[in-house]
């Protein structure tokens, strides 16, 4: 993928550069501008037919994700899309290869390459219900390109080891290598109430993890406060 990022550094863009018949998938709605380039719509589901349908719907509850992805495909020698996660903070390009493959948390996923190819995962009821990792289904990237997720705040990448487990707040989760284990936990005490980390997040093995340094949740319960009253 041949792609800059422009803007500010917290809140950048990601102008990725297009020739004719290339093409990559984005998220849907992502799109700042483009041009050059043939953009079209489907489902975010490999299933055929009504099968599909209900299976992009039935994602899209159970994990948050879009029910859609969008294709770009560059028309032009000089196709250009630039693409733009909701929130601030930063952008950061991971490599899909037969030694790294990963699975997003909700709302990770910005863009990749044609040759890079996804499935939904279900993760278990446990993970879905308690973990807030991407609802019952989370995205796994296989096979041979870039992937560009996108992070509230900077994002960091952390080892983990089979000596060296990793423990992280749920909300903070970005990426992880598919082969790590993971499983949730409460932090302490009863759901964490003595502490105030409630559940988190603890992978095992060998592989990455990467996280973002701030967290909508708080942001949302810190701004609380402030929020006007309700007129009803």
């Amino acid at each position: 993928m041949r792609f800059v990022l422009t803007g500010d550094s917290d809140c950048p863009i990601a102008r990725i550069s297009l020739g004719p018949g290339e093409s990559v998938r984005t998220e849907s709605g992502s799109m700042v501008y483009s041009r050059g380039v043939e953009i079209t719509g489907g489902l975010n589901t490999k299933k055929k037919g009504l099968g599909g349908v209900f299976s992009a719907i039935g994602r899209s509850i159970t994990s948050g994700e879009s029910m859609f992805i969008t294709t770009a495909t560059g028309t032009s020698p000089d196709g250009e899309i630039a693409v733009a996660p909701p929130i601030p903070g930063k952008i950061v390009e991971l490599g899909i290869d037969g030694a790294h493959q990963y699975r997003l948390n909700t709302g990770a996923f910005l863009a990749c390459d044609e040759t890079v190819e996804y499935t939904m995962v279900n993760q278990g009821i446990a993970k879905a219900f308690f973990g807030n990792t991407g609802g019952l289904f989370v995205m796994e990237m296989r096979g041979a390109g870039s992937l560009l997720v996108s992070a509230f705040g900077d994002l960091l990448a952390l080892d983990v080891t089979p000596d060296e487990p990793l423990v992280v707040d749920n909300e903070h989760v970005i990426a992880w290598d598919a082969n790590l284990d993971y499983h949730i936990e409460v932090a302490s005490g009863m759901f964490g109430f003595t502490t105030g980390e409630g559940l988190v997040n603890s992978f095992t093995g060998s592989g990455r993890v990467y996280i973002q340094t701030r967290n909508l949740a708080n942001l949302a319960q810190a701004m609380h406060p402030y929020l006007p009253a309700s007129s009803n």
